[in-house]
């Protein structure tokens, strides 16, 4: 085959239609008809000799040499658009870019506030969309819909780019009115009632079972290798929830100590380490590697970086 006679288009046409699996959403994507994508299909089947996508009972499905395809192509394109891409300067001050992030609510409570209080002087004109893990896909994130999420993660995509921002131990958020306090030891932490929270990674989110403790998190994992367990008797995915409830004096919350201090001035708590070894939890900002050397990406992902150090020193 001669490859100058290829049309580039094409090759654009097979990374969309192999991602969306459908010729409309392929030609709405792309800003085209449905018929001259259509023609594209047609032409690109002669082209691999292969009818790539066959229609079936759950929709266009691709064939074996279009997945062999797929990531080739896929990783083509990204080389294409990195080549032809303006090395524009960006310019803060002016810009009225907005950034869509990812952030969980830990990472929404402790680190997007000093964030924003940056953006206010450094780029007053740029507007952060903030999305909750259940308002985003892993897909949404490669295809560049996100420009990136920020969250503990137990797997991401090994074509994301990611970066730690920090790594947190745990503590106890309790009521300075809960008898827990005059003699706290595993024992007294065994037997009081407590909140749990967490939210790990992306999508909705699914009830949770008391005894399903790979799903409970780090803090339960931490007391089943002691052959222990506590007794959880509220679940919340939210932080803030947490702290509130642990106002009350007969429950306990054990949560990042991040998030702990943010409450070190609340007369009616107290935040003493938790009387076990827990492993410390790491927050994690991810992004496609389709922004990866866009410039205005690179500015923020560089602020976010130098305010996660700034928050890790206690500076902030």
């Amino acid at each position: 085959m001669n490859v100058s006679r290829i049309d580039l288009n094409l090759l654009v046409y097979l990374d969309v239609l192999l991602r969306e699996r459908n010729v409309t959403k392929a030609a709405d994507q792309l800003g085209i008809s449905q018929p001259a994508m259509s023609n594209g299909l047609k032409r690109l089947r002669n082209l691999f000799d292969d009818p790539l996508l066959i229609r079936t009972s759950q929709g266009m499905t691709p064939t074996e040499r279009a997945n062999e395809l797929q990531p080739i192509i896929s990783e083509l394109i990204i080389g294409l658009e990195k080549a032809v891409q303006p090395r524009a300067h960006f310019d803060p001050l002016e810009s009225d870019k907005v950034f869509r992030v990812m952030a969980s609510d830990y990472a929404e409570a402790t680190l997007i506030p000093p964030l924003i209080a940056k953006l206010r002087t450094q780029a007053p004109n740029i507007i952060l969309d903030i999305m909750t893990p259940s308002d985003v896909s892993f897909p949404d994130v490669e295809q560049g819909r996100v420009d990136m999420v920020i969250n503990r993660f137990d797997s991401i995509p090994q074509s994301f780019h990611q970066k730690v921002l920090w790594s947190d131990d745990f503590s106890c958020l309790i009521s300075k009115g809960n008898p827990v306090l005059k003699k706290f030891s595993l024992d007294s932490y065994l037997k009081a009632k407590h909140v749990w929270v967490s939210k790990t990674g992306m999508g909705v989110g699914v009830g949770m079972n008391p005894d399903d403790v790979q799903r409970l998190g780090w803090v339960d994992e931490a007391l089943t290798r002691m052959g222990v367990k506590r007794q959880i008797t509220v679940f919340t995915r939210h932080y803030q929830a947490a702290c509130l409830l642990a106002e009350q004096q007969d429950l306990i919350a054990t949560i990042p100590s991040k998030m702990a201090r943010h409450h070190i001035n609340n007369e009616r708590v107290s935040i003493i380490p938790p009387p076990f070894v827990i492993h410390p939890i790491a927050l994690t900002m991810a992004w496609s590697p389709l922004l990866q050397h866009n410039p205005a990406h690179q500015w923020m992902r560089q602020l976010i970086t130098k305010t996660a150090e700034e928050i890790n020193r206690g500076d902030v």
